[in-house]
């Protein structure tokens, strides 16, 4: 891990970086209190109900996509609109001329009251930019340019991800967390190594879906349940409660032993103390612990997400070699049989399910580009796609490398992996790591990804682990609020599904020493997530 640990911070715009939240939620309520007392007037047996702050702007339309907040709302009070089209008069009586209602009343406001700034944050983001820390800024107004500009604010920031560049790109919205991601991306860094900091429920969502290393909620409306409820690691009321040194902190923490936390909760609170000890004003997520309890009461769904290798099997010198011991599968037979279970391993489909041999289970192989089992089947289109080229370079691969003694080249049909744990000639490791590099550059098709002992050259997506957890809770119609997540890995490829899973479920590393991770806890080896296994299906009788 490098001396910072993080690359990037991007920053919502309203609420957080300029004080134009409350101008919104006034543009909003004076066009919504305007068609609904429209709609009373029209028929009487429909009683007027002013649009609120907190039951209404707050829960329906905060953070998202103006039609897709104005949809929200208009669904809560059972009105359904024409969506019409973006050229709609403001008096139409269709989403896009709800929106563009709130658009000209949002305008005049600002007009006349200006665009204020949260000094805090822009402090915070000059200290991030002469420490070298990029920024960048997302927001889903349309007006995002010109509230910068107004503010004096938009040439602090190297990359903004709008409402004008979602519509451009074809981006999701919040809650999904693509605006994100791709701010990320603008800034040559991954979401893993980036900080969200929001204020928004659909924001601090859309930060956990991206599966960002740091998601920090902004209390503007005494929200911070809400906010850690919905996924946020740490909610602050205002940014001066954190400062670099807290985030160089938070990148740099193991996880908790988890045999260790479970028996002594004081234990979490001493693990937690050091981002609390001198700021009463940092609200750490106090979920950590309820997904496993949730799992012991029965009072939740539980799902469980398992890698493979070096979580349920120890990590062999071959991969064929990785068989489930008949005590595993026995206990892994018995936890499927009362909960939910997935396997999402980098294998092939095909392999890890013949290896693990249980019916009843999800497959995700090839670190979720295929899935299948309990009536779900899909392969993501766009790895899909890099099949053939995926091909080619195996073929490379085994010709570049093949000959080197101990190097295993595995064909994986989307990806290909040289494992050298083998490998005895120390000199030939450079060799190696420069093989797989030199096919990737250059290549905007595929991205090199390092594990344990193995180069893998995957197509260069926005899937991975993380994602297929996401999409497996989502054919399941499984709500992380209704249900409790627990996701178990051990690798690299891991992090991404850790880094969705925590703050709304239990991420847990598999390690035998401490390691950085963004995991919650950690086992030491299959042994101790057998006897993870044992202890809940013991208190699950």
């Amino acid at each position: 891990m490098d001396k910072l640990g993080f690359d990037a911070v991007i920053f919502d715009m309203d609420g957080v970086i300029t004080k134009t939240a409350q101008v919104h939620a006034r543009a909003w309520k004076l066009v919504f209190d305007e068609y609904l007392r429209l709609r009373s007037n029209r028929d009487k047996h429909e009683p007027f109900r002013e649009f609120t702050y907190e039951k209404d702007y707050l829960t329906f339309v905060d953070g998202k996509p103006r039609l897709r907040g104005i949809e929200s709302f208009l669904k809560s009070r059972d009105i359904v609109l024409p969506r019409g089209s973006e050229n709609d008069a403001f008096e139409a009586e269709t989403v896009y001329g709800i929106g563009n209602r709130k658009n000209v009343k949002f305008l005049e406001v600002l007009k006349n009251e200006g665009v204020k700034v949260y000094d805090s944050t822009i402090e915070l983001i000059k200290n991030l930019k002469s420490a070298g820390i990029r920024v960048g800024v997302v927001s889903s107004s349309k007006n995002c340019e010109f509230i910068l500009k107004s503010a004096k604010a938009l040439d602090i920031f190297e990359t903004r991800v709008d409402g004008v560049v979602s519509n451009e790109l074809g981006l999701e919205g919040k809650p999904e967390g693509d605006i994100f991601v791709k701010a990320a991306s603008n800034l040559n860094t991954t979401a893993a190594r980036s900080v969200v900091v929001e204020d928004a429920v659909s924001g601090v969502q859309a930060g956990r879906n991206g599966g960002f290393g740091l998601v920090v909620g902004v209390a503007r409306s005494n929200n911070v349940a809400e906010l850690n409820a919905n996924g946020a690691d740490v909610v602050v009321k205002d940014l001066a409660d954190i400062d670099i040194e807290w985030i160089k902190k938070w990148f740099a923490k193991n996880p908790l032993p988890l045999f260790e936390a479970w028996q002594d909760e004081e234990k979490i609170n001493a693990f937690f103390s050091p981002f609390q000890k001198d700021n009463k004003g940092v609200f750490i997520n106090p979920s950590y612990l309820s997904p496993l309890r949730s799992v012991i009461s029965g009072k939740k769904k539980t799902v469980f997400f398992l890698d493979y290798d070096g979580t349920l099997t120890p990590i062999v010198q071959r991969p064929e070699l990785a068989r489930l011991s008949e005590e595993m599968k026995a206990v892994v037979k018995k936890i499927a049989a009362k909960f939910t279970t997935a396997i999402v391993s980098g294998r092939m489909r095909a392999d890890v399910e013949k290896l693990v041999g249980l019916d009843g289970l999800i497959y995700a192989g090839s670190h979720g580009f295929d899935i299948a089992g309990r009536n779900l089947s899909m392969i993501e289109p766009r790895a899909q796609a890099t099949v053939p080229l995926i091909a080619e370079i195996t073929v490379r691969l085994k010709a570049d490398l093949g000959k080197i003694p101990g190097v295993i080249i595995e064909e994986k049909k989307f990806s290909a992996a040289a494992h050298y744990r083998l490998v005895e000639d120390l000199a030939a490791l450079d060799k190696i790591k420069k093989a797989a590099e030199d096919i990737v550059a250059g290549n905007d098709k595929l991205r090199l990804m390092a594990g344990k002992k193995v180069y893998e050259i995957l197509p260069a997506i926005d899937w991975n682990k993380g994602e297929a957890v996401r999409w497996i809770m989502k054919a399941l119609d499984m709500d992380w609020e209704d249900t409790a997540v627990i996701y178990i890995g051990d690798d690299a490829t891991d992090e991404d599904a850790f880094s969705v899973v925590r703050g709304r479920g239990a991420a847990i590393l598999v390690a035998c020493e401490p390691k950085i991770s963004a995991a919650n806890f950690q086992l030491s080896g299959p042994d101790e997530v057998k006897k993870f296994f044992e202890m809940l299906l013991a208190g699950n009788n």
